[in-house]
């Protein structure tokens, strides 16, 4: 009676033992980040992706009426990967360029310029307290594609803010790029202003911009409107327009597009 009562308790133990070890030891898998969504607006904001997943950030992009061209089409992609909590690279490709003059004309189709980057949190952000952060940007490739009007550049160097105040959340970017043209160079100095609300599971984004115009003695200033959707956590899509106030910014942009996280982290 003794060895059948011990005998079953010692099974029943190591049946506990063994689905123990199991529920300890598997591994419990990580549930899918939110993405961080820099697009649609010209703003870029001072926090970063989640560290170890790679992000694609992919839309599309007409244009009508600006220095350099009648119409413009392009497709761009931005993948963004952050190695550490304070620092992301980034990678700014354009694949796909269609442009004509304003008589429908001239009809050219180029790759668009390639740009990598490294973004780092300076301050991060807390409660009132905005995040602060600093980007520097080097052009890898030159397009002979016509540009908007931004224009394009050789390098540039960024100082982001990104907080929350009243509800709303805002993202301010000031920019300093060196254009050149023809083996000159200029500096080029900007501002960018983004403010987002939610509407119910949608997030719409107003915002000003201004970028000086060196080689044109000009200003190039616009406003920009946006509204963007969570289809899941890590999938956003988005769509907008733009509308350039001066003489020589482009009229008018539409977009659309979405912002990809990969679910799964590239090392633990």
């Amino acid at each position: 009676m003794f060895f059948g009562l011990t005998g079953r308790c010692s099974v029943l133990f190591l049946l506990a033992w063994r689905l123990a070890g199991q529920t300890v030891g598997a591994p419990v898998p990580e549930p899918v980040p939110e993405a961080n969504p820099a697009r649609p607006t010209v703003s870029t904001p001072a926090t970063l992706t989640p560290v170890g997943y790679l992000q694609f950030e992919t839309g599309a992009i007409g244009a009508v009426t600006s220095p350099e061209f009648g119409t413009r089409i392009s497709i761009n992609q931005v993948t963004k990967l952050t190695v550490a909590p304070r620092l992301q690279f980034i990678l700014m490709t354009e694949p796909y360029v269609h442009s004509s003059n304003e008589k429908g004309l001239n009809k050219q189709i180029h790759p668009g310029e390639v740009f990598l980057g490294a973004q780092a949190v300076v301050v991060k952000g807390v409660g009132a307290l905005p995040t602060i952060s600093v980007s520097y940007v080097r052009r890898l490739y030159e397009s002979p594609a016509p540009e908007l009007d931004l224009g394009t550049f050789r390098e540039s160097g960024t100082v982001l803010v990104s907080g929350e105040a009243r509800g709303f959340h805002y993202d301010a970017n000031f920019i300093v790029t060196k254009q050149t043209d023809g083996g000159v160079r200029r500096a080029q100095l900007a501002q960018t202003l983004s403010i987002s609300h939610p509407v119910g599971k949608f997030t719409v984004s107003g915002e000003i911009w201004h970028f000086s115009q060196p080689f044109l003695n000009s200003n190039a200033v616009g406003n920009l409107w946006a509204v963007s959707y969570p289809v899941r956590r890590n999938l956003v899509i988005d769509g907008g327009f733009n509308h350039g106030f001066t003489g020589t910014s482009t009229h008018w942009e539409e977009f659309v597009g979405f912002t990809y996280l990969l679910p799964r982290r590239l090392w633990r």
